[in-house]
């Protein structure tokens, strides 16, 4: 796909078994239906940063869907955002977040992937077939659990500053490995408590044990949440580095 398309943005809302889910749609500004993409927000959620994201991904070719996964706390956003989100603000804002982001278990958040998947199957702007799937921090987890949980409904699955994807819990993400038919990619920060090497290491090992195409790397100088520019941890290089996989990824596999 070349050329930069018009976009078009609505919101929508997507009927779940527990409600209703905000969510953005974006699109190319056309009649035509294009491949689908499944967007996991970051835990700061869907605001204008995620929306403008969106439209450059449909700008690119593709129907997108940013869902708001922790509609069950209210709309988004679910708690009050400054324009720009520093390091002074960012401990009261996951004092009010990490709650609320733990209540959504995996069961949970995997029951509602199916919602999405089947709203993007019926949705008239996305074609048929299997979607990719981009996720950000706690998103890239649910792009890895939702590429194990519905294989035959995701071609291709990319997490970028991904965050405890490999970790020593029953439920971590990385154990869903050996039923993931998608191909991969993650763009993992250096400078990232949350995802240490030695689970950078134990992600990859599944991945290879497990038969997976995949490619990881790591991000030399990006910290956690680089792909934001609405934070002071934004990292324009690294971005456009992940822009630069991400499209590769999904051009090569939609």
């Amino acid at each position: 796909m070349t050329g930069v398309r018009e976009v078009r943005g609505t919101s929508v809302n997507i009927p779940t078994q527990d409600g209703s889910a905000d969510a953005y749609l974006a699109h190319p500004d056309d009649d035509s239906a294009h491949p689908a993409v499944l967007f996991y927000m970051d835990a700061f959620g869907l605001r204008p940063q995620l929306k403008e994201m969106a439209d450059r991904l449909a700008g690119a070719g593709y129907t997108v869907l940013v869902p708001n996964v922790l509609y069950r706390h209210g709309p988004a956003p679910v708690v009050e955002l400054p324009d720009v989100i520093g390091a002074d603000r960012r401990p009261a804002l996951f004092e009010q977040l990490t709650p609320i982001i733990r209540e959504l278990t995996p069961d949970l958040a995997m029951r509602d992937a199916g919602a999405y998947l089947s709203w993007l199957a019926a949705c008239p702007q996305a074609t048929d077939g299997p979607v990719g799937i981009t996720g950000y921090c706690m998103g890239a987890g649910l792009a890895l659990r939702t590429a194990g949980t519905y294989p035959e409904r995701v071609a291709a699955a990319a997490g970028f500053h991904g965050a405890r994807l490999a970790t020593d819990a029953h439920d971590s993400p990385h154990l869903l490995a050996d039923r993931v038919t998608a191909e991969l990619y993650f763009g993992h920060a250096d400078q990232d408590a949350s995802l240490p090497p030695e689970q950078i290491e134990r992600l990859d090992k599944a991945f290879t044990a497990a038969g997976v195409r995949h490619h990881t790397e790591v991000y030399t100088g990006a910290h956690h949440g680089y792909t934001m520019a609405d934070t002071t941890v934004h990292d324009a290089k690294a971005t456009e580095r992940h822009w630069a996989a991400l499209l590769d990824l999904l051009n090569r596999t939609l």
